[in-house]
């Protein structure tokens, strides 16, 4: 195992399979993100607009580095139904040397 060297997960919701796969899919052409998971059906539950809301939705979980989340989010919310899309970073501590390593080969590199 390797220490992380800022690569980050994120999570979105969406609103339908569909919606989500074309944000993944555009994050991975984009080269902001280097593999889009879609988990399909969960269940939220939240607070909205003063309301309990109880909704199916489906997940991204997206494997990136921490300098593109900006670009990232700024992608996810060009292409997002929602006003106020959940777009979360949570840092990889640590990984196997190849994948981390991966993930930085496959996204932009900014400086090359």
């Amino acid at each position: 195992m390797a220490e992380s060297g800022g690569e980050i997960v994120v999570l979105v919701t969406a609103a339908s399979e569909e919606e989500a796969c074309g944000i993944g899919r555009a994050l991975v052409e984009a080269g902001l993100v280097a593999c889009a998971n879609v988990l399909p059906k969960i269940r939220s539950i939240f607070r909205w607009e003063g309301q309990v809301t109880d909704e199916q939705e489906c997940l991204l979980v997206l494997k990136s580095r921490a300098e593109l989340f900006e670009d990232l989010a700024a992608m996810v919310k060009q292409r997002h139904s929602y006003s106020v899309p959940e777009i979360i970073a949570l840092p990889i501590v640590k990984g196997s040397v190849e994948y981390l390593a991966w993930i930085r080969e496959v996204t932009y590199q900014p400086n090359k």
